[in-house]
């Protein structure tokens, strides 16, 4: 599930925000960071407020990362 942590600088006093979505897509139109689902818009941000948009996908619960021995 695709999942985007969004990191105000602190000077902003704004809350982090993860926001997380089965049909979730970054976009960008001129200065803008926008996120979409099914839904229409769920976030958009201008690029001068300095917030940080990062993808932290998890893994599934069932998948284990596995090691290879060469």
């Amino acid at each position: 599930m695709p999942a985007y942590l969004i990191i105000h600088p602190r000077d902003q006093r704004k809350d982090d925000a993860l926001i997380q979505d089965d049909d979730l897509t970054l976009t960008f139109q001129g200065s803008w960071a926008i996120l979409t689902d099914s839904h229409g818009v769920c976030f958009a941000t201008p690029s001068g407020q300095g917030a940080s948009i990062q993808r932290v996908d998890q893994e599934p619960e069932d998948q284990t990362p596995t090691l290879h021995k060469e």
